[in-house]
């Protein structure tokens, strides 16, 4: 069984046989499995009026519990994205009715940002599209197989999440 990997491997080192391509058999199929999972991820969200950016940040405050609230800064932290992005993300979810702005009690200039019941209900219908979607996916793992994806996704991953 060869995939598309495979081929641009293959064509690498025979143009470049001075060069170790063994990073690519990793790398290369998990920037192709992230580009398809977006493209699900997409479609999902769409199928529910919302836009990747729009989940990220209602899924943030929707994990956070009860009352489903967060501060701007929080959110920033959540979805590693500069502040006026997140501004610009915040007033397009107001003008959906899927968040609101509310003064923060403990900080007279601050802002939090709660989710609505629409904004909760989008989240949670999107959330069930995407998990559909990603078991669909990963239909061909068996469970050992998916613990092992997972334990050396973690490896790779860990020394990013600490920057």
């Amino acid at each position: 069984m060869e995939d598309e990997v495979d081929r641009l491997v293959t064509a690498w080192k025979r143009e470049r046989p001075d060069l170790d391509v063994t990073p690519m058999q990793v790398l290369s199929r998990i920037t192709r499995l992230a580009l398809h999972l977006d493209r699900a991820r997409r479609e999902a969200f769409a199928d529910h009026g919302l836009e990747t950016s729009d989940f990220d940040v209602l899924s943030a405050l929707r994990r956070s519990g009860e009352p489903y609230q967060l501060s701007p800064g929080q959110l920033v932290q959540q979805t590693l994205v500069t502040s006026g992005t997140m501004t610009h993300r915040v007033d397009r979810l107001v003008g959906k009715g899927l968040v609101d702005r509310l003064p923060d009690p403990s900080d007279r200039r601050g802002v939090l940002v709660r989710l609505t019941a629409t904004g909760r209900s989008s989240v949670d219908g999107a959330f069930t599209a995407l998990l559909a979607r990603e078991q669909d996916l990963l239909a061909d793992l068996d469970p050992s197989a998916t613990a092992q994806v997972v334990d050396a996704l973690r490896t790779l991953s860990l020394p990013f999440d600490g920057s």
